[in-house]
């Protein structure tokens, strides 16, 4: 059966590996329209194809996700109520990138300590990805921790944090719930899927836990030590 037609725009080689492109466009204005309590709304003009274009977009600090799995692959998950959908959501632990100069690892690290008390010896990266790129800039990576033990002091929570449920979920069981549409957290949801093949594959698809981060605007040049 012949090969459909290439699209208007050209041809991608069809011998390479299939990969986004990071796309370096002329920026000619960049304004916050919109000061958030989290995250702001960012107005940009940029010279694509020969004419000047603009677009609004949610400018997010980007987050990171851990599967903290035990030696039974079972992960941590916890529930926690999120306002915009109006739902206690089963979710793995994450956090936001919203502190100077930590790293993505120093901030899984955090995050797995302070919403669930626990520390981990073994970090590698599972899988990143970009939430609505038609819409806002948030990456986000997803760690898989092993080697978990439990911190010096527990944290105080506060706010949604402080009725959050705790659950050990086995991975096939994880699995069926995201394909029933039980769960819908997004990083579970992709998490689960990465966690679900790199595990057949013998968790070779694993990446060192400092590897680079194209994706993300702020380690898009060097490796996110």
């Amino acid at each position: 059966m012949p090969e459909p037609e290439a699209a208007a725009a050209g041809a991608a080689d069809a011998e390479a590996p299939l990969a986004d492109e990071i796309a370096r466009v002329p920026v000619t204005s960049s304004d916050v329209v919109f000061d958030g309590y989290i995250w702001d709304v960012r107005r940009e003009a940029f010279e694509y194809g020969g004419e000047t274009l603009r677009r609004d977009f949610v400018d997010h600090p980007g987050a990171v996700a851990i599967f903290a799995l035990d030696d039974d692959d079972r992960m941590l998950l916890i529930k926690q109520y999120r306002h915009p959908v109006r739902r206690r959501e089963w979710e793995p632990p994450a956090g936001l990138l919203d502190v100077e100069e930590e790293s993505p690892l120093e901030a899984a690290r955090r995050e797995l300590a302070e919403e669930v008390d626990l520390e981990a010896d073994d970090w590698h990266v599972l899988t990143d990805y970009v939430t609505t790129p038609g819409g806002n800039n948030e990456a986000i990576r997803i760690f898989i921790a092993r080697g978990l033990h439990a911190t010096a002091s527990a944290f105080d929570r506060v706010g949604e944090e402080a009725d959050m449920e705790l659950r050990w979920v086995a991975l096939d069981d994880a699995l069926d719930a995201v394909l029933a549409s039980r769960v819908q957290n997004p990083s579970l949801v992709i998490g689960t899927f990465a966690a679900h093949v790199s595990r057949q594959r013998g968790w070779s698809t694993l990446r060192p836990a400092n590897d680079a981060w194209p994706a993300h605007p702020r380690f898009r040049d060097s490796a996110t030590h």
